[in-house]
């Protein structure tokens, strides 16, 4: 058997309002249909389930919208595979079954009655065997901007330490939060655009307060349509434009080949990542410039600095990038 439910859900009596929340079910005795359901929901691929020694079958729920969702898993069998946060922050928690987030690296085992917010920004490995599990997730940038306005910073980068454990109080407090959004994001009454957004943000705050992390200030914004590891990689260049990194290094860096990476970025965002890295440099090789005077300066020194060795190639992109010769901008 095999059930799949998608609905939009209009308010009674209220044509002209359309309840936000968006509901997907599906459930089955299948082992390859519940694998595509699971690849589909997480975006992935290469997800291998093998059976155990319980009847196999499966169950999978998600509800909410595009900026929070509330899902549920049965899954009684083995499941390992690999998955990219990309553009979500997930929290989760089992009530039987178990297993293991982040194979490989920075291990964190599942038990149940412990809340653990899934890695971010890369792509981590998991094992998971004979799982009751529900999941809250919350859109990235959505949280990134509660962070901002909560610590009176600009929106910048949120890094969670997803091996550190939350405190009991911190435990309680997120359990109560999702007690109580649930009773919106789950519940049969209707839910207005304005609840199901209040509802969100509490949730958020609560995510902030309860699980450790840290925020990367942003030096440039992203380019138009930078998501998931694309995203990833660009943030990396900015970081790591210093350093003598390629894009070999860049795809490495977020779980692609070299061909996954320059596939990714023309999809997204039109630019060639060796190009995207390239001006990345000739910004920073400006910005010395700029600062500097031709009594302590020297455009060679500054190139070469930045992995510019043949001088020529720089001084023709640098003109094509800014309209003016590198020594124009030492002597402006």
């Amino acid at each position: 058997m095999h059930e799949v439910v998608a609905v939009r859900a209009t308010i009674p009596g209220m044509t002209t309002t359309v309840d936000p929340r968006t509901v997907f079910e599906t459930s089955g005795a299948d082992l390859d249909a519940a694998r595509a359901v699971f690849e589909q929901a997480y975006e992935a691929s290469g997800f291998l389930p093998e059976r155990t020694e319980r009847v196999f079958g499966y169950r999978f729920r998600t509800v909410g919208d595009q900026t929070m969702s509330f899902r549920s898993t049965r899954f009684d069998a083995r499941m390992v595979g690999e998955v990219d946060s990309g553009d979500q922050v997930s929290v989760s928690w089992v009530t039987d079954g178990g297993g293991v987030l982040d194979v490989g690296r920075d291990e964190l085992g599942l038990s149940p009655g412990r809340p653990v917010v899934f890695p971010t920004g890369r792509p981590y490995r998991f094992e998971l065997a004979d799982v009751r599990q529900s999941v809250v997730q919350l859109d990235r940038t959505f949280l990134e901007r509660i962070a901002a306005e909560a610590y009176g910073t600009e929106p910048g980068t949120l890094v969670f330490d997803h091996t550190a454990a939350p405190g009991v109080e911190a435990v309680r407090a997120w359990n109560h939060q999702v007690q109580e959004a649930s009773r919106i994001v789950l519940g049969n009454a209707p839910v207005s655009v304005l609840a199901l957004a209040d509802t969100a943000r509490r949730t958020a705050l609560a995510l902030l307060t309860t699980f450790p992390h840290r925020i990367t200030a942003r030096q440039v914004p992203l380019p138009t349509g930078a998501t998931g590891r694309v995203r990833s990689a660009v943030e990396y260049m900015h970081a790591a434009a210093h350093t003598p990194i390629t894009t070999t290094d860049v795809a490495e860096h977020v779980g692609l080949s070299v061909r996954g990476l320059q596939q990714a970025f023309q999809r997204q965002i039109g630019v060639a990542p060796n190009a995207l890295l390239r001006g990345i440099r000739l910004d920073r090789v400006r910005d010395e410039l700029r600062a500097g005077t031709p009594t302590d300066t020297t455009v060679a020194s500054v190139a070469v600095r930045w992995g510019f060795a043949h001088l020529g190639r720089f001084s023709a992109a640098y003109a094509r990038r800014f309209l003016e010769y590198p020594r124009d901008t030492l002597h402006g």
